[in-house]
Order: structure tokens, then sequence, then C-alpha cells
């Protein structure tokens, strides 16, 4: 990875909805420009992000989506509205980030739900795409969302039946990210905060595969920890408001694009078949599996996507 850099410019975008989202530039000015899609849903664009890219030859721009990061009003506010916060509000996000810009195409690096947002945009604005880069590819359908919430209790028996237990024995048998949901917009901030406690220790074992495990420091966090349990349970309950299956589905439309998807081998998170099956229906992609990597940019994942980027950077 590249060595830690600044940003050149940033600020705040109004998008409507009485939404602001934080953006930042950083690199080269004149660089191919590039943007950052991140996880979560909630995560936000963290300063490592930037270290991907060769500042020298990248306009490397990095935005949070609405509610997390430095975006207003924050997710972690239960008074903040979100009906308003979609995929379709995100990718009209990336549109109007994009024109005020004045970038004309962009290149999109995403991760985890970040890939699946990358994806969405891609499939609706082919024309405003150069190419993409995506690691620990998922595509929110329904079969990832219960084997994340339900299927992987096979994996983690003990773990998993302490999240499912979080939520009252009535759900227990039901869509464990809708009870979630439920539980972390409750009007009681201490069953909000019980919640996305339990959630949050689901999403620290759910990625300890691959070796060398620590968790997460940012669910310590309680601001980070309400945010982002409302945002991920908010897309999973919904399927990440995208038609089951469609981004996967909808494959083929991103032919002519070059692709390079980067997956672990041990990322139960997000399993390598999802990505597998994008390139069987892309022809411009490849797919890139690191056998020791699990879910995120370690054990060897950060290091493919840096070369899958440099290499686009001289094409």
């Amino acid at each position: 990875m590249y060595p830690p850099i600044e940003p050149y410019a940033q600020g705040q975008l109004d998008v409507g909805d009485g939404q602001r989202i934080h953006w930042e530039t950083c690199g080269n000015p004149d660089g191919r420009p590039a943007l950052v899609v991140h996880g979560g849903p909630g995560s936000g664009a963290g300063a490592s992000w930037r270290q991907l890219f060769d500042p020298a030859a990248y306009r490397i721009i990095l935005f949070d989506q609405r509610g997390c990061g430095r975006s207003t009003p924050p997710a972690s506010d239960p008074a903040t509205d979100l009906s308003v916060n979609t995929t379709a509000h995100l990718l009209a996000d990336m549109e109007r980030l994009r024109a005020h810009l004045g970038v004309d195409r962009w290149l999109l690096c995403g991760a985890s739900w970040g890939s699946s947002l990358s994806l969405a945009y891609a499939q609706r604005h082919p024309e405003r795409v150069t190419a993409l880069v995506l690691f620990s590819v998922v595509a929110n359908t329904r079969r990832e969302i219960d084997w994340v919430t339900r299927d992987m209790g096979r994996i983690f028996p003990e773990e998993w039946a302490r999240f499912r237990d979080g939520v009252p024995p009535a759900e227990r048998d039901g869509d464990l990210s809708a009870a979630y949901a439920r539980l972390v917009n409750d009007p009681d901030p201490r069953v909000r905060d019980q919640a996305a406690r339990d959630w949050c220790a689901w999403e620290d074992v759910h990625v300890s595969l691959a070796g060398g495990f620590k968790p997460s420091p940012r669910y310590a966090d309680p601001v980070f920890r309400a945010g982002f349990t409302r945002l991920v349970t908010h897309y999973f309950s919904n399927l990440g408001f995208v038609p089951d299956g469609q981004l996967l589905r909808d494959a083929g439309t991103l032919a002519g694009i070059p692709g390079v998807l980067v997956q672990g081998r041990l990322d139960v998170s997000g399993p390598p078949d999802i990505a597998w099956q994008l390139t069987q229906a892309w022809p411009d992609a490849r797919l890139e599996i690191v056998e020791s990597g699990g879910h995120g940019s370690g054990h060897g994942v950060g290091e493919r996507v840096v070369a899958a980027l440099d290499a686009f950077a001289r094409a």
C-alpha cells in the first residue's frame, strides 16, 4: 500500500432530502479519476482507502454515504429519517458528486457492501465507468443475507446462538435482520444499545476466519455502533433496496467495462461464489482468489487490489 496522504480539497455536498454528504479528493488533481465506494452500509470512507492508489497517477475521490462518517444528519441519531436512505438515493448522490467535481468518467473501487453499490451504479450508468476494482464482493441477495444472519451458525454455532437470542423468542425463526432493525429503532435507548452491541459482536465473529483476527475497535464507539447498526439492518432487511438477484442477472450489461474482482478464499462473510458468478456473465471481468484472504484487505487481498489499480493507471 502507498504511504498515507491528506486531501487537497474537501467539502459537504447538499444532495437534497436534508442530507449533506462529505467528500474529499487527494492524489493528483490531473490524474485518472477514481471513486472509493465504502462498505457497511455505514462504515464510512476511512483514510486507509487512500493508500490503495498511486497518488501520482490517480485523482482519488472519497465520500461518506448518507448517514455515516462525516455526512449529515447522522444515522446514529434515532430521529434521522432513514426512508430517504436507499440504494436509489445513494446512486443519485454519486451522480451529483460526479457532476459537482466535473468528472466525466471514473473508476470505481468498492468492497463488501461497496461492491454491491458499485455494481448497481455501473449497471445504471455504464457510460460513466472506466473500470471496476472490487473486493470482498457481495450482491445482497436473499441467499446471502440468510447466510450471514442464519446459515453461518453452522460454522459459529455458539456465537450465532447468542446473536439469535438477542431478539425476542417470537422473532427468532424469522428475518433476523428485520428483527434487529426494529430493535435498533426502539424508543428505549437501552434496547437500542444492547441490540447494536449484539449485532456488532456477530459482525466481529463472521469476519474472523482468516488468521490473526482482532475485534474491530470501532464497535467500542457507541456513536459509530448506533449509526452502523441502524444502517446495516435497514439495508439488509430490504435486500439492499435492489430486486433479489438483479445485480447477478444484469451482470452482462457490464460488457465492455474491465473489472478485477479480488476475493479471499476464507471470506466466510462473502464466499467466492458470488464473485465467480459475476465473472461468468461479465466477459471483461477477472476473478483473483487469495487463498489466505478473508473479508477485507488483509492477508494479501490489499496487495492484489493495489496491483489491479496500478495496472489500470498504466492502461
